[in-house]
């Protein structure tokens, strides 16, 4: 090859480099926008949707790498795709386009958690830590709207609630309130291994977290709160924490108890919050009976064995009873037919189980995996009373779970430090 010949080859090599190193930045900033807009899901397609084509066509410029750990996940997914739309053309009462967006939507957020796992595989401290910065911004503004609206503290504050509770950007409070829950945890795990002004501005922002959570008044969601929050303890006292750490954490448990508890008490002293406490923690009339959400699961069940095709989603309701089951695992069966749930299940578990048996082995990226597993996990045991199918907080969780354990012991040298995957 000619000298001249040569430099044309170098120099088309450096400018295609040059370009990849410029939108892969690109992608960065888009996968950092596409979180943040999960924090707005009113409509289907959603923001999030949309944003995340932007991301995946940068991703293909950017030369965007698939892991072979990762494999198991696009395994389930490419399985789950032909008994979803089977299932679709099943339907009897919705209209088949309602049916297919309705599936398009699952497949689609499963492709985004296989995604986000193989994006957080390359460099899982450098990108979690993005991930995790745009999911607080856009969990604490949530939370200061959802909380505003539902004290009427702000202009247009119906938007921001319903059933005079608090939901921000989303359609129902008890999915705003599971929403906020990743960030909580990550910046309680910050609070309780962090030093000066990081652990205050962690404790100021779980703070609001935590008052956001209330003001949504799901049951479930408080019930997340209390279970993570104590899996985030555990799992930090005894698998990360150093002598002088645990002192701290437990002093940090009694104050923090103690000062929540305080709150509690300065809210409920308010008369209409305390009605709708009360209300909200007495029996719900539509739990029981045979209408009832454990009735209607019943009914559910019956229908799915019967059915292993599958009737679609959306169709229980048009049939004796006209509220859905409030059941993912019975839900999945009955709108994906007997595969396509299994494969929904199995998800979940393999998620379960990978995260678990990572958790066993130390590893600089441990932090990272511990407030994943501890949301996780209720999320999995909250599906048995809510249809979370198309939470899109869900996948973003199950595909971190997978990225951190593809490369579980994958770290530069300055990421090796025994705090260095503390976000």
């Amino acid at each position: 090859m000619s000298a001249a010949a040569s430099s044309e080859a170098d120099r088309r090599t450096g400018g295609l480099l040059y370009l990849r190193a410029r939108t892969a930045r690109l992608l960065d900033w888009l996968v950092a926008l596409w979180v943040f807009s999960g924090g707005m899901v009113i409509t289907e397609p959603s923001p999030y949707e949309l944003s995340f084509l932007a991301v995946l066509g940068v991703s293909l410029a950017a030369g965007f790498g698939l892991h072979r750990s990762t494999l198991g996940l696009l395994v389930l997914f490419a399985s789950f795709i032909p008994f979803a739309l089977i299932a679709a053309f099943h339907v009897k009462f919705n209209a088949l386009t309602d049916t297919l967006l309705f599936q398009a939507v699952t497949i689609f957020l499963l492709l985004t958690a296989y995604f986000v796992a193989n994006y957080v595989a390359d460099a899982p401290q450098k990108r979690m830590r993005l991930i995790v910065n745009a999911y607080v911004a856009t969990a604490v503004l949530s939370a200061l709207l959802g909380t505003l609206g539902y004290l009427h503290a702000i202009p247009a504050a119906d938007l921001f609630t319903r059933y005079d509770r608090a939901k921000a950007f989303f359609n129902d409070p008890n999915v705003y309130g599971p929403f906020l829950m990743l960030p909580a945890m990550y910046l309680l795990q910050r609070l309780l291994l962090a030093r000066g002004r990081r652990a205050v501005w962690a404790a100021l922002l779980f703070a609001v977290l935590f008052i956001g959570v209330f003001a949504s008044f799901s049951r479930a969601a408080w019930g997340h709160l209390v279970v993570s929050s104590a899996l985030v303890f555990l799992l930090v006292f005894f698998l990360e924490a150093q002598g002088r750490d645990k002192v701290r954490m437990l002093l940090i448990a009694m104050a923090g108890t103690l000062a929540l508890t305080v709150a509690l008490a300065g809210m409920l002293a308010v008369p209409a919050v305390n009605r709708l406490f009360e209300q909200r923690t007495s029996t719900q009339s539509y739990d029981e009976g045979e209408t009832g959400r454990f009735g209607r699961q019943i009914y559910a069940l019956e229908l799915a064995l019967s059915n292993p095709l599958g009737i679609g989603p959306l169709e229980f309701r048009n049939l004796r009873i006209t509220e859905e089951p409030h059941n993912t695992y019975v839900n999945v069966f009955l709108s994906y037919g007997w595969g396509g749930g299994f494969i929904f299940v199995l998800f979940i578990a393999a998620t379960i189980w990978r995260g678990l048996r990572c958790l066993g082995r130390p590893s600089p990226n441990r932090l990272l995996l511990i407030p994943l597993i501890s949301t996780f996990i209720p999320l999995a045991a909250e599906a048995a009373i809510i249809d979370l199918d198309h939470w899109r907080h869900f996948f973003l969780i199950a595909g971190l779970i997978w990225g951190i354990t593809a490369a579980y012991d994958r770290a530069q040298p300055d990421e090796k430090q025994r705090l260095s995957a503390l976000l």
